[in-house]
């Protein structure tokens, strides 16, 4: 299985002590993460000089937010990026000039978001986004779509919706205040729900933010409801009259 880290989860700005971590450990993928758009330009200056050579999959997390700094101005910055054929994670309300995202064609990678954000919530809301950057890939925020609708119904209906275009998984806790923390008992029991419809090649990056010490567990936390042989099937049966409500979208 193709797992690894965001680095902005284990070291924040520090992507290279983050790398370094992730050097050490079993992860075989990782997502370099420019959160606040302070950290792009020194990120992707830095990105010749990273030995990444151990990881099988690489992906770019592009600002979520942008104050001072223009989609334009973010677009040409993120042209390296575009170069080495990564994905790039991006939270749909940054996008406005849908014009200027069609630059990064199939790097593109559209997440679906928590309930503080006013669009990417549902199936529906991304449906729209798609509609307009059909050449954009999905990343699937497993923890987001638990926080926005607990009964996970909407997490099937993304999952089923989107799976043709489903490039990365995002997985962690997250809290009340939409804080990402690590793996909980009671969110693995949710997730677990969806163990029999998430592709087992779809590479997976954890968002917790954790201790080098906990790298490892946190990872086989993750990938364990991913690789449960004996999902129960009559589970896939019952709900697949709620994947079946995806179609009339």
């Amino acid at each position: 299985m193709i797992k690894g880290f965001s680095t902005g989860a284990l070291a924040k700005k520090d992507f290279q002590h983050a790398v370094d971590l992730l050097k050490r450990s079993s992860a075989n993928a990782i997502e370099l993460s420019a959160l606040r758009e302070d950290e792009v330009k020194d990120l992707i200056g830095s990105l010749n000089d990273l030995d990444l050579s151990r990881f099988e999959y690489i992906s770019f997390h592009a600002p979520s937010k942008l104050i001072d700094m223009s989609e334009e101005v973010l677009i040409n910055l993120l042209e390296p990026v575009v170069r080495k054929g990564w994905p790039i994670i991006t939270h749909p309300d940054v996008i406005t000039n849908y014009k200027e995202w069609e630059k990064l064609g199939t790097c593109l990678s559209v997440e679906n978001m928590d309930k503080r954000k006013p669009i990417g919530r549902t199936t529906m809301d991304l449906d729209e986004i798609f509609t307009k950057l059909p050449a954009a890939s999905f990343c699937f925020d497993i923890a987001h779509a638990r926080q926005v609708d607990p009964t996970m119904t909407e997490s099937y209906l993304m999952v089923n919706k989107f799976k043709d275009k489903l490039k990365e998984i995002h997985i962690s806790s997250v809290n009340t205040q939409s804080k990402h923390e690590p793996l909980t008992f009671e969110s693995l029991l949710s997730f677990k729900k969806l163990a029999g419809f998430i592709p087992r090649n779809v590479p997976v990056i954890l968002e917790s933010p954790v201790t080098e010490d906990q790298i490892e567990h946190e990872m086989d936390l993750a990938t364990s409801f991913l690789l449960q042989e004996n999902y129960d099937q009559r589970s896939n049966e019952k709900l697949r009259s709620v994947l079946d409500l995806a179609n009339s979208y």
